[in-house]
């Protein structure tokens, strides 16, 4: 059972949750928007120290605090690190009132049926197990929709929701992430079959509430099924490549979807950045996010 202190942030809060689970593929690209280019560090253990830095610096500014973000997304080697000599779960939740969760997917498969499924996760049992020791409330796992196609969407979508079993039945609340990605001619198609598969899981669901974290729709409100349904505790909107100003603009559209962004959280933000013109971008950032997400 998730822990009611926390489940109630989510549910009421808000607010919006930011995302800060960019893994070793995304990495590079992360640290150089950051301003950190690649031939300034050596190999995958100073790249990721190099991350950390980052990620510590957003989470200890003054203008990351549970007040306009409800959650944070943190990558499994965050997880096991620390934010100012504390976990970097607890440290989220005790010293800043913002709810911890685990990105746990491993990537993605080739394409098939025009989507991409995710990887075998290995040993998911023990890392869920681990994030529970290490105080996480919840999960978020992505995987690609490339195309309206039912029969590839229905393979996404499934292994979403068998997933997200096992998760649940460690106590921890999942968000499912059947991205669709927004440059396909057959968007509004696609995120037409997703709805409609996702609807007929929720049918199936026999646990605690879980979330949703879903492209931006190409209609406004389409989402509004999910995000009113009883086994959906909360639907959150990732950028998806849209710029920060453009994915608030059709976020503040939506009636109850919050953001979840990774790069439109970060943007603008840099290594070279003093720590006040630091802190006062990101507090922009952050506030137009927040804004966009507590619309109209």
């Amino acid at each position: 059972m998730a822990d009611a202190a926390m489940t109630k942030k989510i549910r009421e809060g808000r607010g919006f949750i930011a995302a800060l689970d960019q893994s070793g593929g995304s990495t590079p690209k992360a640290l150089a928007q950051y301003g950190v280019q690649e031939s300034e560090y050596s190999g995958e253990t100073e790249m990721f120290d190099r991350i950390h830095q980052m990620r510590t610096r957003i989470v200890t500014s003054p203008a990351f605090t549970g007040e306009r973000i409800i959650g944070a997304i943190l990558f499994e080697q965050t997880m096991d690190r620390e934010f100012e000599g504390k976990g970097a779960a607890r440290y989220l939740w005790d010293e800043k009132g913002i709810v911890p969760f685990l990105k746990c997917d491993k990537g993605l498969m080739p394409a098939v049926d025009d989507c991409q499924l995710m990887k075998d996760m290995g040993d998911l049992d023990a890392l869920l197990s681990r994030a529970v020791e290490k105080g996480v409330f919840g999960t978020k796992m992505r995987s690609v929709i490339g195309g309206a196609n039912r029969t590839g969407i229905e393979a996404n979508v499934a292994q979403q929701f068998e997933i997200g079993a096992r998760i649940a039945a460690h106590g921890l609340v999942p968000i499912l992430e059947p991205e669709v990605t927004i440059t396909i001619d057959d968007k509004a198609e696609a995120e037409e079959m997703l709805r409609a598969s996702i609807l007929e899981h929720l049918d199936a669901w026999e646990g605690e509430p879980l979330m949703l974290k879903l492209s931006l729709p190409s209609v406004d409100d389409f989402y509004k099924p999910l995000i009113d349904h009883p086994k959906v505790l909360r639907v959150v909107a990732l950028s998806g490549g849209y710029s920060r100003d453009e994915a608030n603009a059709i976020l503040a559209r939506q009636d109850g979807m919050i953001a979840s962004f990774s790069r439109g959280l970060s943007e603008g933000l840099s290594a070279q950045q003093s720590e006040a013109e630091f802190d006062a971008t990101l507090d922009a950032a952050v506030q137009s996010i927040h804004d966009a997400s507590v619309a109209p």
